[in-house]
């Protein structure tokens, strides 16, 4: 790939990437999900069978013209959402030092506190509506690891740039939270639950968990934490394919291969790595990154959705994309070009005028332009901004620009 002119192409990144703020901030953080369709009335004539549930969600998700307004689905708050926005904004303020970035961050960290789940003591979070698939349902009271995963590595990247303790406190919880999951033990690693009220073994949210464990086991000492990340890298780890790939899940009906789960776990494994030292599983890392770049992506950069076929063009594995490739790029130019060139197709062909990036690319010309939130919006934000921050040639760890006037405990939470 040609050489990166990373000041041109991060003020390119950064104008993207201010259109979509805008539009998420002018909507109050909240819009659409793919998978909301049960917010409907039209549920009542499900009559909560899983199946027809199941038809009425995928038929609002496929649907390639936004039918949501028609079906009383109105734009929801999203906890995720909202997460990937406090991150992005958070690395944009490592990136140029710009203030208020910082205070938006707060600002979306301090709202994620008040809306973590009632269900449960410590800190997790949910969606804000109910949801079925092939594998059950969970309610929006249910929270779920993924989501709180990834929120609590935004609460550490606060921790690590100002050393408030009150960031590492929240994530802590959330930590206490994921510990506290059922987990299939094995002889080969023992693997996270997706939820809480069952054993539900999924990759990327097992290595997602294991990563946020990590993270949080350097930054307080917890043994305990770097233990059970250890075991949930190696219940994945070791159940690698050979070719360097991962089903989404071990049980046959989940065996399939696709672009944004790959990403999170090669994001959660290399987090792993960089925060516990532990390098048994850098092998496989080389492996994933390199059928991930060789097996997921066309020539122009438009991300495939699954190994083997390339539509829906989906939002999310462009977005995941550019943040899994630009989080690599720091060592390796390959993965940083590739995220430019992934970036530079989607913000071409996927962001409207006005900010906000399409939902899917059909065949036949056809597009969904529906603006969900966090899967397109937040997740393109938070990859943009990470993208931006490599290019920027600040891409040591979070902690090694840590701004003087955030810097004392407690004195950006009052």
């Amino acid at each position: 790939m040609p050489a990166v002119d990373s000041e041109v192409a991060a003020q390119r990144f950064l104008k993207s990437t201010s259109a979509v703020q805008g539009w998420v901030e002018s909507h109050g953080y909240k819009g659409y999900e793919p998978f909301d369709g049960l917010s409907s009335p039209l549920r009542a004539l499900t009559f909560r069978n899983l199946l027809a549930e199941r038809i009425l969600q995928q038929a609002v998700r496929q649907s390639p013209i936004n039918i949501r307004p028609l079906i009383g689905i109105k734009p929801l708050d999203s906890t995720k959402g909202r997460g990937m926005m406090a991150w992005g904004y958070l690395l944009l303020h490592r990136a140029t030092g710009e203030a208020d970035y910082w205070k938006k961050a707060v600002d979306c960290l301090r709202w994620l506190d008040t809306q973590k789940s009632t269900k449960y003591e410590k800190h997790s979070w949910a969606n804000y509506f109910d949801f079925s698939s092939r594998g059950g349902s969970y309610s929006k009271d249910d929270s779920i690891i993924v989501w709180t995963s990834l929120i609590a590595q935004a609460y550490l990247e606060a921790f690590e740039q100002s050393k408030d303790e009150w960031f590492l406190s929240i994530a802590s919880s959330a930590c206490d939270w994921i510990m506290s999951l059922p987990r299939e033990q094995t002889d080969r690693g023992d693997c996270l639950s997706y939820f809480a009220h069952g054993q539900e073994s999924i990759h990327n949210a097992n290595m997602l968990g294991g990563a946020a464990l990590a993270r949080a086991g350097r930054l307080t000492g917890r043994q305990d934490y770097a233990d059970a990340a250890r075991e949930a890298m190696r219940y994945s780890c070791l159940r690698m394919l050979p070719d360097g790939s991962w089903w989404y899940a071990e049980e046959d009906q989940y065996h399939w291969i696709d672009n944004f789960h790959t990403g999170y776990n090669l994001d959660s494994l290399k987090c792993y790595i960089d925060y516990s030292g532990d390098t048994e599983f850098a092998g496989h890392l080389t492996r994933g990154l390199r059928f991930y770049m060789d097996h997921l992506f066309e020539e122009s950069g438009r991300p495939k959705y699954y190994h083997s076929r390339p539509y829906p063009i989906d939002i999310q594995c462009a977005a995941q994309a550019v943040d899994s490739l630009a989080y690599f790029g720091a060592e390796d130019p390959e993965s940083l070009a590739l995220s430019v060139k992934v970036a530079d197709w989607t913000i071409r062909n996927m962001q409207s005028r006005s900010g906000f990036f399409y939902y899917r690319k059909y065949p036949l010309g056809i597009t969904a332009r529906t603006p969900m939130l966090h899967w397109g919006q937040a997740t393109m934000f938070k990859g943009l901004s990470h993208l931006v921050l490599r290019l920027s040639g600040k891409s040591g760890r979070p902690g090694s620009e840590v701004a003087p006037a955030y810097s004392g405990v407690g004195q950006h939470t009052q």
